[in-house]
């Protein structure tokens, strides 16, 4: 991968430095940059975890040991820049609150960063969007995650709307089996295809 200019930019980014510092972790931004020109795929997630901040590598724990399982690829298509790219609402870590829990991704980096990446990747084939932070910035509305994600054939085969693959929402996914049934086969189906 050859870094352009936005990725470089994106990479010295500490917009949100004071922001991070007033966080329970007070840590410092540290961008977490995955993606290249004309993508095969187009991963949007929510914001990288403490685990992806520390390796600076996205989806770099259990989150994406499931989100790969989801898409039938292993690591080594996962990281190849050249066909998926990884863009989340938010490149650095938002830090934990004072009782432990993930803060949101905060609304200026994808208000400062996402128009131009998106405009860099160009047209993608297939975009899975992670979560209900990238579900609204790529679909709009304010529906839940369970909605979106249930009227997942109004998008494919271009988008798939899932939820976040965190081990928090194995209760989600015992309720909702049609996601394991009837979404996860077409997606892995679409992601053989995009990528062959």
């Amino acid at each position: 991968m050859t870094d352009t200019r936005l990725q470089s930019e994106i990479a010295a980014c500490r917009l949100c430095a004071d922001r991070f510092a007033q966080t329970a972790t007070r840590h410092a931004p540290r961008p977490v940059v995955w993606f290249d020109k004309a993508p095969r795929i187009l991963i949007a997630g929510q914001a990288p975890g403490m685990r992806v901040h520390e390796a600076r590598k996205p989806f770099w724990d259990r989150s994406g040991d499931r989100l790969r399982e989801w898409l039938g690829i292993d690591s080594e298509v996962f990281y190849d820049r050249t066909r998926i790219a990884i863009v989340p609402m938010a490149f650095c870590f938002p830090g934990y609150d004072a009782k432990g829990s993930d803060l949101p991704p905060p609304p200026i980096c994808k208000a400062t960063w996402h128009g131009r990446v998106m405009a860099e990747l160009g047209p993608v084939p297939l975009t899975v969007l992670v979560g209900g932070y990238a579900h609204k910035w790529h679909l709009g509305g304010q529906a839940g995650v369970t909605q979106v994600v249930a009227a997942w054939r109004d998008h494919a085969p271009r988008v798939f709307p899932l939820p976040h693959p965190s081990w928090r929402n194995t209760g989600w996914l015992k309720k909702n089996p049609w996601f394991a049934s009837d979404l996860l086969p077409e997606l892995r189906r679409t992601v053989k295809d995009v990528l062959a």
